[in-house]
């Protein structure tokens, strides 16, 4: 999984609240076996001029020219509520979004971001509104002038007129994103204490393990 320390990003503005896991990836978008392939269906019904289709909406904020390579969302209350499909992570995850902004998000969600390398940043609601307020005003300005800078070392976002604002994370959650580990990595952390244990749990209960020790 790829780590998350720094990142300057174009920020698109989504203020939406109550935004579920079934808008961020619609169910009929779920018809693959792998992580791969849902960035396209991302924002599906909102993105797209009909349920059918994959002409662009060029009223979704996305599809706009000015946030084209946006790699940070500004989210509204209670982001990624509804379902726990983790789909809805996988497709911002390929469509290039690296971390979403928000006052608050649906707890499943917020886990689910973590396990995949996305960065949740809860920040107030007013916080929220003046970094889109910040990135909305200085659209027809060159793309350097109106990145948003993230350091998860030090929490904090940087805004595009030098304004910072700390975010806090719970440390545990913090050094998953900064080392790049899935819950797999994480357990692998330990591979040495775990292959000590099943070295002695064998000689005590061979009859447990269906395959000899080789």
């Amino acid at each position: 999984m790829e780590k998350f320390i720094e990142h300057d990003g174009i920020a698109a503005p989504l203020l939406r609240i109550n935004v579920d896991t079934d808008a961020i990836i619609p169910s009929r978008e779920l018809k693959r076996v792998s992580k791969e392939g849902f960035g396209e269906g991302l924002f599906a019904g909102w993105r797209y001029v009909a349920q059918d289709s994959r002409e662009p909406n060029p009223d979704f904020v996305l599809n706009k020219p000015q946030y084209q390579g946006a790699s940070i969302l500004l989210a509204g209350v209670n982001f990624g509520c509804g379902s726990s499909r983790e789909h809805a992570v996988w497709a911002l995850k390929e469509f290039g979004i690296r971390s979403v902004i928000a006052p608050s998000f649906g707890a499943i969600f917020y886990n689910n971001c973590i396990r995949n390398g996305l960065l949740p940043i809860v920040l107030s609601d007013d916080i929220v509104s003046e970094l889109a307020t910040q990135v909305e005003q200085q659209v027809e300005q060159d793309p350097p002038s109106r990145l948003i800078h993230i350091d998860l070392h030090q929490g904090l976002v940087t805004a595009p007129n030098g304004d910072t604002y700390a975010f806090d994370i719970d440390p545990g959650p913090r050094d998953m994103l900064l080392n790049g580990l899935d819950m797999i990595g994480l357990t692998l952390q330990h591979k040495a204490e775990i292959d000590a244990f099943q070295k002695q749990d064998r000689e005590r209960r061979p009859w447990i393990y269906a395959v000899p020790n080789s």
